[in-house]
């Protein structure tokens, strides 16, 4: 019986149902927490409240991805903004999301926040992007220390979103350490590291044991879909995380797994009948 902590990524599982509703399916099919990618739609009182009834925790959620209000959180979403951590001028926004996001996490009791690092402006170059990003990131990560929460930055693969400034494993990292503060992690994507990098064995054993990585989410490639529904090889990724999970390991690594995939059967129930991979680890060895 495996003992991954697999969180249910409400954005994208249970599609059948509303938002809300959600909370509940993922606590039937035997999930214990939950992720997803804004909260900003609901108050967070009703969020709070499915928690609690259903016996979840909040693992993680973004900040809102460009704007003063996070209000209007979807709306900068789907005109397409991913973030504003790397965007000249646009630092009041970063701020004000940093901050909407550490008071929902507060009130949710959510540890960790993924602050969305945004598109690269065509008129601005890596390094200029770099220094924007770095400036804004030691500014969260101390409003971050002083709420308790953890502040994560994802490399997410160009392919998928074309001019993302973060692609790679090792940028990430490089700018983890030059912040040089404990709440701000990487937070490592299997699906977006496959359709850059590859070797995702490599990219665990590396990355785990240097207490940089603050949370892992998995999709199999190239369709973004459950895994076992695609390219990648996820019973020895499995047993490696497994491994470097385990209470023996050295600088053993100690998080959640987020489910963030869309279900390839997206009828009524389907994700559900497409949990079979999870089901399978589950009853291994038991």
């Amino acid at each position: 019986m495996t003992t991954i902590r697999f969180a249910a990524n409400l954005s994208m599982l249970y599609p059948d149902r509303p938002f809300l509703d959600r909370f509940e399916a993922a606590a039937a099919d035997g999930f214990e927490a939950v992720e997803y990618l804004f909260p900003y739609a609901h108050p967070a009182a009703e969020i709070k409240a499915r928690l609690r009834a259903h016996g979840l925790q909040q693992v993680l959620f973004n900040t809102p991805p460009g704007g003063l209000e996070a209000a209007r959180c979807d709306e900068a979403w789907q005109a397409g903004s991913r973030g504003t951590a790397c965007a000249p001028g646009r630092e009041a926004e970063f701020r004000a999301g940093i901050e909407a996001a550490l008071r929902y996490a507060e009130a949710l009791g959510c540890p960790r926040i993924h602050a969305m690092v945004g598109l690269r402006a065509p008129d601005c170059s890596a390094e200029q992007a770099d220094a924007v990003l770095l400036s804004n990131l030691r500014w969260a990560a101390g409003l971050a220390e002083r709420a308790g929460r953890t502040l994560l930055i994802e490399p997410i693969n160009p392919i998928n979103v074309p001019g993302f400034h973060l692609n790679r494993q090792d940028h990430a990292h490089t700018l983890v350490q030059a912040v040089g503060s404990p709440h701000l992690k990487v937070q490592l994507d299997l699906f977006h590291c496959q359709r850059v990098e590859g070797n995702l064995a490599g990219q665990l054993a590396q990355a785990l044991p240097s207490g940089r990585v603050g949370h892992i989410q998995i999709a199999d490639a190239p369709d973004r879909h459950e895994p076992g529904s695609g390219a990648i090889d996820w019973p020895p990724v499995f047993a490696l995380i497994e491994k470097l999970s385990a209470p023996s390991a050295t600088n053993r690594w100690e998080g959640w797994v987020g489910c963030e995939y869309l279900p390839a059967d997206s009828s009524p129930g389907g994700t559900s009948r497409g949990l079979q991979w999870l089901r399978a680890l589950r009853s291994a060895g038991a």
